[in-house]
C-alpha cells in the first residue's frame, strides 16, 4: 500500500518541500535537455568530421600525387602519339575531375548537418509551459502568521507599526 503522505495532491507538505521538489524537477529537466542536445550535436560533429576528412583527402590527393602521376600519365599519352602539351592537359583535367568528385562528396556530408531540432523543440515547449505557470497569490496574513510562529519580537513590532508595508513602492520610487 502506498503512503498517503506521499500523495502528490497532499496539502500537508510544507513550502520548503514543495520548493525542493520543484527545484529537483527543474534540475532534472535541464539535465535532460542538455543530454539531448549533446546527443544531437555529437551526430552532427561526426558527419562534419567525415566531410572534413573527405576534403582533406582531396587536398592531399591533389598535393602529393598530382605531380608524380601527371608526369607519368602525360608521358604515357605522349608515347601513344599525342603531342606532349595535349597529354599534360588531359592528365590535369582528369585530376581536376577527381578532386571535384571528392569535394562533392564532402559537401554532401556537410549539408546533412542539421541544428539540434529535438532539443530546440523541447526547450520551446518547456518555455511555453513555464510562461503559462502563474505563482500562487500569497495573502499578507500568511506572512504575519509565519512571523508570529517564529517568535521574533522585532518583526512583530514592524508589522504592528506598519513599517515595511510600502517598502516595495518606496524602492520603486527611489530607483527612478
Amino acid at each position: 500500500m502506498s503512503d498517503p503522505g506521499n500523495y502528490a495532491g497532499n496539502t500537508d507538505r510544507s513550502i520548503g518541500q514543495l520548493v525542493a521538489e520543484a527545484t529537483a524537477e527543474m534540475s532534472a529537466l535541464v539535465h535532460d535537455e542538455i543530454a539531448l542536445a549533446k546527443a544531437e550535436v555529437r551526430q552532427d560533429v561526426k558527419r562534419g568530421a567525415i566531410g572534413s576528412a573527405a576534403f582533406i583527402a582531396a587536398g592531399v590527393l591533389l598535393l602529393f600525387t598530382m605531380p608524380m602521376l601527371s608526369f607519368a600519365a602525360a608521358y604515357g599519352i605522349h608515347n601513344l602519339g599525342l603531342g606532349l602539351a595535349w597529354s599534360f592537359l588531359i592528365v590535369a583535367g582528369a585530376f581536376i575531375l577527381l578532386a571535384a568528385l571528392i569535394a562533392f562528396i564532402g559537401l554532401r556530408k556537410f549539408k546533412k548537418i542539421k541544428p539540434p531540432e529535438k532539443s530546440i523543440a523541447s526547450a520551446k515547449q518547456t518555455a511555453a509551459v513555464l510562461q503559462k505557470a502563474k505563482p500562487h497569490p500569497r495573502p499578507s496574513v500568511e506572512a504575519a502568521a509565519i512571523i508570529e510562529r517564529s517568535g521574533s519580537s522585532l518583526a512583530k513590532k514592524g508589522i504592528e507599526s506598519g513599517a515595511g508595508q510600502d517598502s516595495a513602492s518606496a524602492v520603486a520610487r527611489s530607483s527612478t
